[in-house]
C-alpha cells in the first residue's frame, strides 16, 4: 500500500464508518496519546524502566499504527499529501545531512 492509498483508505473509513473526522485539536490530542503510548512501550521493553506485566501485552506494531492512523487522519483534514511531503523532507535531509552522519565519530 502507498501513503496515498492509506490516505483514500482512512478517508473512506471515516466518512463510511466513523461518520465524520473529529476536529484537529482532538485529533492532535490523540496523536500525543498514542505517541505516548509507543514511548511507554520503547522504554519498558528495551530502555531501562522494567515492563510492568499489564505492558507485557501490549503490541508496539499496533500502537505504531495508531500513531500512522490519527496522523493520516490529521493529514487529510489539513490537506496535506504525506508522499509529497515525506519526499521533500527526505530531500532536505539528504542535502542537509549528506555529510554530517558520516563526519560524526559518535556514529562509528
Amino acid at each position: 500500500m502507498t501513503i496515498q492509498e492509506a490516505q483514500q483508505q482512512v478517508d473512506q473509513w471515516i466518512r463510511t464508518t466513523g461518520v465524520r473526522y473529529f476536529n484537529e485539536l482532538t485529533n492532535m490530542a490523540m496523536l500525543t496519546e498514542e505517541v505516548g503510548e509507543v514511548a511507554r512501550i520503547i522504554a519498558r521493553r528495551y530502555g531501562e524502566q522494567s515492563e510492568k506485566e499489564s505492558d507485557k501485552a501490549k503490541d508496539l506494531a499496533d500502537e505504531m499504527a495508531d500513531v500512522l492512523w490519527v496522523l493520516i487522519c490529521l493529514a487529510n483534514q489539513t490537506g496535506v499529501d504525506l508522499t509529497k511531503a515525506f519526499e521533500k523532507n527526505l530531500e532536505k535531509k539528504t542535502q542537509r545531512d549528506k555529510d554530517r552522519h558520516k563526519d560524526n565519530p559518535k556514529l562509528r
